[in-house]
C-alpha cells in the first residue's frame, strides 16, 4: 500500500508538472506568441487559458497597452535658423506580435528604434517651419505630420502610434541670453528715442512759451508806454493850463520844491548869496534887495513873503 501511494504522489506530481508547462494564461493586457526552439509557432491575442506542448513550446508574453515613448531632449534648427531644445514624447501600441518579435524582440530595443526614429523626424518637420508656426495655431499640424512620419516607420516593427505630443520648446541658454540682451538694447533705444523726442518737444513748448512771453512783455511795454506818453501829456497840458492861469504861484510854486528837495536832509549845508534868485522869495519878497513888481490881477492870490534873510545866509 505504502508503495501504491507513493506511485500515486509520484504520479500527481508529473501531472501536476505537466499541466504547469502545458497551461498558460493571457490576461487582457497582453497577447503572446508560442515559440519552438525559437521559432514562432502561433500568436494568441484572446485572453484566457491556453495550451501548449510541455517542455517544447515556450510563451513569449507581448504588452498590448498604449505604451510610454520619451526620447531625450533635442535640439533642432528652425527654417529661420531659429534653434529650439525640443522636449518630445509619444504614445505607442504594439498591432502586430509577430513582426514585433522578429523585428526587434523586445521593448527597449522597440523604444530605442522609435526614439531615433522621432528625433529624425522632428528635425525633419522642425525644419521647414518657423519659430512663429511652432508657437502658434499651426502646432497640431505640425505634431500630426511629426506622427505620420514617425508611423510609416513603425509599422515595420508592427508598432502603431498613437499620439505625438511636444512638451516644452524652449530657445538654448545661450539663444535665451542672446535674445534677451537684443531686446534689452532695443528697449534702451527706444526709451532713448523717447526721451530725445520728449525733450524736443519741452524745447519747443519753451521756446514757444519764451517767444509768446516776449512779446506780451513787448506789447505791455508798449502800451505802458502808450499809457506814460498819454498821462505825461495830459500832465503837460494841465500844467500848462494852471501856469497859464497864474505864472507868479507856479514860480512861487517851483521855489518851494526846489527848497524841499535841496534842504531835505539834517546835514545839508549850503552858503549862498542872500540876494541870489534862489532865495528870491525870502525877506521882504525882492529879489538883489528890489521888490518884485506883481499884477494887479495876482497880488490877492498871492501868498505873503517869508522872513528877511541876513545879507550872508546859511540855511542848514
Amino acid at each position: 500500500m505504502n508503495r501504491n501511494l507513493i506511485v500515486a504522489a509520484i504520479a500527481v506530481v508529473v501531472l501536476g508538472l505537466l499541466a504547469s508547462s502545458a497551461l498558460f494564461t493571457v490576461t487582457q493586457a497582453q497577447q503572446a506568441l508560442v515559440t519552438q526552439f525559437g521559432a514562432v509557432k502561433r500568436v494568441v491575442q484572446e485572453p484566457g487559458l491556453k495550451l501548449k506542448i510541455p517542455f517544447i513550446e515556450t510563451v513569449v508574453y507581448v504588452d498590448r497597452r498604449v505604451l510610454d515613448l520619451d526620447p531625450p531632449v533635442e535640439q533642432v534648427i528652425l527654417s529661420d535658423q531659429k534653434r529650439l531644445d525640443v522636449d518630445a514624447f509619444g504614445r505607442y501600441r504594439i498591432t502586430d506580435p509577430l513582426k514585433f518579435f522578429q523585428a526587434v524582440r523586445n521593448e527597449a530595443v522597440a523604444e530605442a528604434q522609435l526614439s531615433a526614429t522621432l528625433n529624425s523626424a522632428l528635425r525633419r518637420v522642425l525644419g521647414s517651419v518657423t519659430l512663429l508656426a511652432v508657437l502658434s495655431e499651426e502646432r497640431a499640424r505640425i505634431m500630426n505630420d511629426i506622427r505620420a512620419e514617425l508611423n510609416d516607420k513603425a509599422k515595420q516593427y508592427g508598432i502603431e502610434i498613437v499620439d505625438v505630443r511636444i512638451r516644452r520648446a524652449d530657445l538654448p541658454e545661450e539663444t535665451s541670453q542672446a535674445i534677451f540682451a537684443r531686446m534689452r538694447s532695443e528697449r534702451e533705444r527706444e526709451a532713448a528715442e523717447a526721451r530725445a523726442q520728449g525733450q524736443e518737444q519741452a524745447q519747443q513748448i519753451r521756446s514757444r512759451a519764451e517767444r509768446e512771453r516776449t512779446v506780451i512783455i513787448a506789447e505791455a511795454q508798449r502800451d505802458a508806454q502808450k499809457l506814460r506818453g498819454e498821462g505825461d501829456n495830459q500832465a503837460i497840458k494841465l500844467i500848462g493850463e494852471a501856469t497859464a492861469q497864474d505864472p507868479q504861484f507856479y514860480a512861487f510854486y517851483r521855489s518851494l520844491e526846489a527848497y524841499r528837495k535841496a534842504l531835505n536832509k539834517d546835514d545839508t549845508t549850503l552858503v549862498l548869496s542872500p540876494s541870489g534868485d534862489f532865495f528870491r522869495y525870502f525877506g521882504d519878497g525882492t529879489v538883489g534887495g528890489a521888490a518884485d513888481p506883481a499884477p494887479a490881477s495876482t497880488s490877492a492870490n498871492r501868498p505873503p513873503a517869508p522872513a528877511a534873510a541876513p545879507a550872508t545866509a546859511t540855511a542848514q
